[in-house]
């Protein structure tokens, strides 16, 4: 490459993040797709993706994951190719077309509705865990303001280009339903309830707000309806498989991933928690780094909570920090991640998001101050700085307790690599043939991310040309073995000019080429 700092950032991100996909030669059951989130921020804002040693460096864009990838399987079912689930592509029950309040079912409407789906002409549908129906968040999304009644500049939290998607349906109570609904209200079922209560004593599920981008309690005891996605195939997922490493290290095997055993100790702030993970070195280990969102949330506990198990809500091979909440209660802290929360537009970059692994406090005056309302494992944002003693009553219509500085548990990948085996619905995760995707975002400036597909193990070799096809830069050279990779490529320092560029993937005999937009 032409830039030597370029070629450190793009290599080690690429090694750091792509290499772990097998591990001990059996397949990940448990491969977390990335967040989709490429823009980088500060703690206002968006800015140029920040280099290794620079301020903001180590955020959820320096460090992609895999990159999401579906297929549209034209029966009205969509497979995601990085978790080997397959989903239902719409949320419109009813099937005409629309979709609104009456599409919606109580708990036990959605519980019931799995057994006697055929959508595809499959029969095994299930109604997803709160893991499996995270695994299709994405955190480009931006939530739409509590009181909206337009989608304005707010975006969905999920990939609407494979996914048929609606908002809560402000209109219901025009054809005398009896909703009250708010443009917000797009809740999604799971099957994952909460073992304790939320609201001073209501049973609880977790479910996942695409239009808010957030992990609640929600009533479980039919008075509420909510939208249903049913999910097949890979039955392992969301199933962790530790391993103690006698190190002060946990791997899960399931996913690829090396956990810090204790946390840090301490609340910081977002901006600190970056620098924090950065610098950390341990267990003769220097790549260490802050989770991004859906990262942390794999190794929450759904069946522990402060109140039932007198722990976190993580398997108690891990160390937790003990704090006293906001009613003066014993807990377990919120953690931070490496994901930004835009709130209203996706330019926003305010908040964080963090997992509660314990309490999900907020102040409700009419349950006579602070509570559990959105339980232990429910994930929310904070602001990135600023003083929590401006928020005495917290935040929003549940009172979300505001702590801004919050507890961090480090992440790392396992470096390892061999072959890709199919799981018994003849998934693998990696498409059947030999694929260079379109670059994302198109047009671009000054960072995007190229993701391609690999069948075989095979030499492989992808460059960036200009619109003559003279070379610029070379982002991979070397030996790959099968599976789906990606990797971040910035302009920023090669003194590109707006335009149209080609990227060219050679991998063995095959050579394939997409054209990318610059824009300045």
């Amino acid at each position: 490459m032409k830039n030597p700092s370029i070629h450190k950032t793009l290599i080690l991100s690429l090694f750091f993040l792509f290499a772990n996909d097998y591990i001990y030669g059996q397949s990940l059951k448990y491969m977390i797709a990335g967040t989709g989130q490429i823009n980088s921020y500060n703690n206002s804002g968006i800015i140029s993706a920040p280099a290794i040693g620079q301020p903001y460096y180590g955020q959820n864009s320096n460090y992609p994951g895999h990159i999401p990838s579906y297929k549209d399987n034209g029966d009205g079912t969509i497979t995601d190719n990085v978790t080997g689930l397959i989903w239902e592509k719409t949320t419109d029950k009813n099937g005409d077309g629309i979709i609104n309040y009456y599409d919606k079912y109580t708990y036990s409407e959605a519980l019931a509705g799995a057994s006697s789906s055929r959508t595809g002409g499959y029969t095994d549908w299930r109604l997803p865990s709160i893991k499996e129906i995270y695994s299709l968040i994405m955190y480009y999304g931006a939530e739409s303001n509590p009181t909206a009644t337009t989608q304005g500049n707010s975006v969905p939290f999920i990939d609407t280009d494979y996914f048929s998607f609606g908002y809560g349906d402000i209109s219901s109570s025009l054809h005398g339903a009896s909703s009250n609904e708010r443009l917000i209200d797009a809740q999604y079922a799971t099957s994952t309830i909460y073992v304790s209560t939320t609201m001073n004593g209501s049973p609880t599920m977790f479910g996942v707000n695409f239009a808010d981008g957030r992990i609640k309690g929600y009533p479980s005891n039919n008075q509420k309806k909510y939208y249903v996605l049913y999910v097949r195939g890979n039955s392992e997922y969301g199933k962790n498989n530790f391993q103690d490493n006698g190190n002060g290290t946990i791997t899960d095997n399931a996913s690829g991933l090396m956990w810090m055993q204790n946390d840090n100790g301490f609340a910081i702030l977002w901006e600190d928690a970056l620098s924090y993970a950065e610098n950390f070195s341990f267990a003769g280990f220097t790549d260490w780094r802050l989770p991004d969102v859906k990262e942390l949330q794999s190794i929450l506990d759904y069946s522990r909570s402060p109140s039932t198990t007198n722990s976190a809500a993580i398997n108690p091979i891990f160390n937790c920090t003990q704090i006293t909440n906001e009613a003066g209660v014993k807990d377990y802290p919120f953690y931070m991640s490496s994901t930004t929360f835009s709130s209203q537009t996706p330019t926003d970059g305010k908040n964080a998001c963090y997992v509660s692994f314990g309490r999900a406090m907020g102040y409700m005056s009419s349950f006579g101050g602070w509570i559990d309302v959105h339980g232990a494992g429910a994930q929310r944002s904070d602001p990135k700085t600023g003083n929590p003693a401006d928020y005495p009553f917290g935040h929003g219509p549940q009172g979300d307790a505001i702590r801004i500085y919050n507890y961090v548990r480090l992440v790392r990948n396992i470096n390892a690599a061999t072959t890709i085996k199919k799981d018994e619905y003849g998934s693998s995760t990696v498409p059947d043939g030999f694929i260079l995707h379109q670059n994302y975002p198109n047009p671009f400036n000054p960072v995007t991310v190229i993701g391609y597909s690999l069948p075989k193990e095979d030499q492989v070799t992808l460059k960036v040309l200009d619109s003559l096809g003279r070379e610029i830069t070379t982002l991979v050279n070397e030996f790959k073995h099968p599976g789906i990779y990606s990797i971040q490529f910035s302009s920023k320092e090669l003194n590109m000019t707006s335009g149209v560029y080609f990227y060219q993937l050679r991998a063995g005999d095959i050579i394939n080429t997409k054209k990318m937009i610059l824009t300045k």
